[in-house]
Formats: C-alpha cells, structure tokens, sequence
C-alpha cells in the first residue's frame, strides 16, 4: 500500500520496489485467471490490538531503550493503520464474498500522523517527545529508520463500498491512549 504522494487505494498496483514487497500478491493474482478463487486483503503497516506484538510494541521498545520517544523531521508522515478485529472480519468476507481475483483494503485509519504516534508514547511512558532528523534517526531507531520516515497513507473506500466493511474498533491513536500496550511486562 504505498502511492508516493497520495492514498493508496484497492485499485493501485503492487509496487515493484525492495521497501514496499508484494511477492505473495504477485503470485496470488495472476491465478485467477485460471479458475482459482484468489483474493489478497492488504495490511497497512500497523494492525494494532491488545495480543500485538509486531510494530507498535518495537517503537514503544525502543523509546524505552532510547529513554526517547521520536519522530523524524516534522513527523508529518503517516501510517494507515487497523485493529487486528476489524482486519480479522475482512479476512472472513474476503473468504466468504470476494470474487476471484479482488485486492481488499484492510484499513481503519487512513493516515496517522508519526508525530501523533511518538507523543501518545511519550506520554505513556513519560519521557520527552523529539524530532529527529534523518541522520539522527538512523541510530535512533536502527534499522526501523526508513520505516519510521515512511509517508504510507491508504484507502479502504472501494473495500467498504463493495463489501459493506466498516472499521468498528478503536484507531491506532486511540488504542494506543487506552494504555494496554503499556501494562505488564515491558515491551520487547
């Protein structure tokens, strides 16, 4: 899901780039032109919930690690992201409903500004929110530096329109303020 400059959307082709993969969609498609029914649901860079494990516990580790939680540049730069429900139930009318051959949009938050991210962080774990530049970020957030610079906006208009999806779960912003990704044991 990655359209420089604007939201990518269902009808956007896999990008053919190292940073943005889509080997798995690549192959897929192409068989339904032999009677297979394949669709593929994309997944924005954060599917967010209580049981995540991936990338919104990595930030919140290494903001811990760093005693810093940052941005790089403006911050401006935003992740579409989705609860892990609502991703769960597109999986399930994607089995049940989707035509050979569909690309579904697995997206509750079209764009959710990194700055917003490191200040809900910073907040939670009380340490200072700061913007980095791209030098300073490298050693900051290691090899999560590009995609913490990354502006990957989406769409799941076409998803909803013709399959009656509707995110119901909190966004990111806001499962991140109900403060469960920052109780037990500390983040990996």
């Amino acid at each position: 899901m990655h359209a420089p400059g604007r939201l990518a959307t269902e009808e956007d082709d896999a990008p053919d780039e190292p940073m943005h993969p889509r080997l798995s969609e690549q192959a897929a498609l192409p068989l339904a032109a032999q009677g297979v029914r394949v669709s593929v649901v994309r997944l924005p860079p954060s599917v967010h919930g209580q049981g995540d494990y991936a990338i919104i516990p990595a930030l919140i580790g290494i903001a811990r690690a760093k005693a810093l939680s940052a941005y790089v540049g403006d911050g401006a730069n935003r992740w579409a992201a989705v609860h892990r429900l609502d991703a769960a139930r597109l999986f399930r009318l994607a089995l049940e409903t989707a035509p050979a051959g569909t690309r579904l949009h697995a997206v509750g938050d079209e764009g959710a500004p990194f700055r917003d991210i490191a200040e809900v962080i910073g907040r939670h774990l009380n340490l200072p929110v700061k913007s980095l530049s791209r030098e300073e970020a490298a050693p900051h957030f290691g090899s999560f530096a590009g995609f913490a610079a990354v502006d990957v906006p989406a769409s799941s208009a076409l998803t909803q329109e013709r399959f009656g999806w509707q995110p119901a779960q909190p966004g990111l912003i806001a499962d991140l303020d109900e403060g469960h990704y920052f109780t037990g044991p500390a983040t990996p």
